[in-house]
């Protein structure tokens, strides 16, 4: 499906360019199709078949894309690998995909079995390295809907890291759901984030469908993702709510010309209010939010049209053939309005976990549903109003508290950039509630009274925070979200 995308694209957009490098130069639609004919002829002389698996460890650029186009193109299935892990992590990862070849970037950790290093290309003529051959290109592969294409793991901050897998079936729904019938009417963009995330690996399809260009930013940061939006008069922003955050508290983000910015999508991970707000302000635009996890491929959001309130409050409503259940611990459906787990259903859930069967019992439930982990519940208006991962909760004085709950009413303080709430132990208690605050630069340093004061009305008193930390930033995983394992260990560091 993949491969044929790409061919299809090729037809379509020709010469335009579909990706540009991190070095600055441009890959068209038809380079892009010819380079990966080339890299699928080089995997086929290495003697890789349908259905063997290739590891990719690359940071985000041309090399990744046209390692995993290729892969695509006959068969392979891709195990994606981000590059900010350890190695360590990665060894991890690797042990579990078992895969016949490993691409890496120059000075990647040492590993076993058979490993293709790619410099990073300074050409189309380079683009590949020693995976080209010029031997005759792959004949198409026959339509298999359940054909697998890519191995997606999950972050591992709970847990060990699982392999979601994907195929055919999963990528051509999601492409249907995203773009639809149509070719075409794709505008400049940038990505910022790993290539081994669920948006790059199952939106690829749709992405180049649109026939867009996006700027590959191997290295993501405030300041050269405002100069690329500000110099290419780009119309949408795309990022995770981190990325948002950081742009807005760049100090010179009132001197960059944004004026183009008409539409932004935040994914990945939680918008906070205060988040919400402050986008929409400073950028005026319109902003949309989108919700799911690695395991089901799509889930909730909410549109650029629905009342402003919804992004801020909720992360929207189920997408188009996407069912939705909140569950209790029996895995049965709470009332409306009642907090539990959240679970998801459509044709583009994963066909299940690389190579471990109990893993993808225990997150099926008995008809089809993908339990999330995330606590929330269903208001009024139908909108899912997320409180928090059922591993993060905590106890305090018998009642439990759900960090994310906390964060959404804390971020809306006028003083607040961002906002992490982890729990301590307290000998009286249990656990009680530590707030980890990012300040605005041009606010005065908030108390932690005036904290408690903001959230009274809208909190009760027992999910207030007891401790307030002033810090730079809010430390982020590998996968860009809260690393809250990593201001457990300042606090403990603090406590000693």
């Amino acid at each position: 499906m993949l491969g044929a995308m790409v061919s299809g694209a090729a037809t379509r957009f020709g010469a335009k360019p579909a990706y540009v490098s991190p070095l600055g130069w441009p890959l068209s639609y038809a380079e892009l199709d010819q380079t990966t004919d080339r890299v699928a002829a080089g995997l086929i002389g290495r003697g890789i078949t349908e259905g063997d698996v290739i590891a990719l460890l690359l940071p985000p650029g041309l090399e990744y894309l046209v390692s995993y186009v290729a892969a695509a193109k006959i068969g392979a299935i891709t195990a994606g690998i981000n590059h900010r892990l350890t190695s360590a992590e990665q060894t991890v990862i690797l042990d579990q995909a078992d895969p016949r070849l490993v691409i890496a970037a120059p000075g990647s950790p040492s590993f076993t079995g058979e490993v293709v290093e790619l410099v990073e290309a300074q050409s189309v003529a380079d683009l590949g390295g020693v995976l080209q051959s010029s031997t005759t290109a792959p004949e198409p592969l026959a339509v298999d809907p359940n054909r697998s294409v890519a191995i997606i793991f999950t972050s591992g901050t709970t847990g060990m890291p699982k392999g979601a897998i994907y195929g055919n079936r999963q990528l051509e729904y999601i492409t249907q759901i995203d773009v639809g019938d149509d070719w075409g009417g794709g505008t400049l963009s940038f990505t910022g984030t790993s290539f081994a995330h669920l948006g790059f690996m199952t939106k690829l399809p749709g992405n180049l469908k649109r026939g867009g260009t996006s700027f590959i930013m191997k290295t993501w940061s405030a300041t050269a993702a405002l100069d690329l939006i500000s110099k290419e008069k780009m119309v949408t922003v795309a990022g995770v709510p981190a990325q948002i955050a950081l742009m807005l508290r760049h100090p010179d983000f009132n001197n960059y010309d944004l004026t183009s910015v008409r539409n932004i999508i935040v994914g990945g991970g939680p918008v906070t209010p205060g988040l919400a707000q402050s986008a929409r302000e400073k950028f005026g635009a319109r902003l949309a939010t989108r919700y799911s996890c690695t395991e089901a491929g799509i889930g909730l959001g909410t549109g650029f049209d629905d009342p402003e309130e919804d992004a801020i409050v909720s992360v929207g409503r189920p997408l188009a053939t996407v069912e939705l259940r909140v569950l209790d611990d029996s895995l049965n459906e709470v009332a409306q309005g009642e907090t539990g787990e959240i679970a998801l259903r459509s044709p583009a859930v994963m066909n299940g976990y690389w190579r471990d069967p109990e893993a993808t019992r225990a997150v099926f439930t008995p008809d089809g549903f993908v339990r999330t982990g995330d606590l929330g519940w269903v208001d009024e208006h139908g909108r899912v109003r997320l409180v928090g991962r059922s591993k993060e909760m905590y106890v305090r004085g018998g009642y439990n508290v759900y960090p994310v709950e906390v964060e959404a009413v804390l971020s809306t303080h006028p003083g607040v950039a961002s906002v992490a709430i982890i729990p301590q132990t307290d000998l009286v208690m249990g656990e009680t509630g530590v707030a980890f605050v990012v300040m605005r630069p041009e606010h005065r340093r908030v108390t932690l009274e005036e904290l408690r004061d903001h959230a009274q009305h809208e909190l009760a008193h027992y999910k207030l925070p007891e401790t307030l930390q002033i810090i730079d930033e809010i430390p982020l995983t590998a996968g860009e979200k809260t690393d809250r394992a990593a201001l457990a260990q300042r606090l403990a560091t603090r406590s000693k």
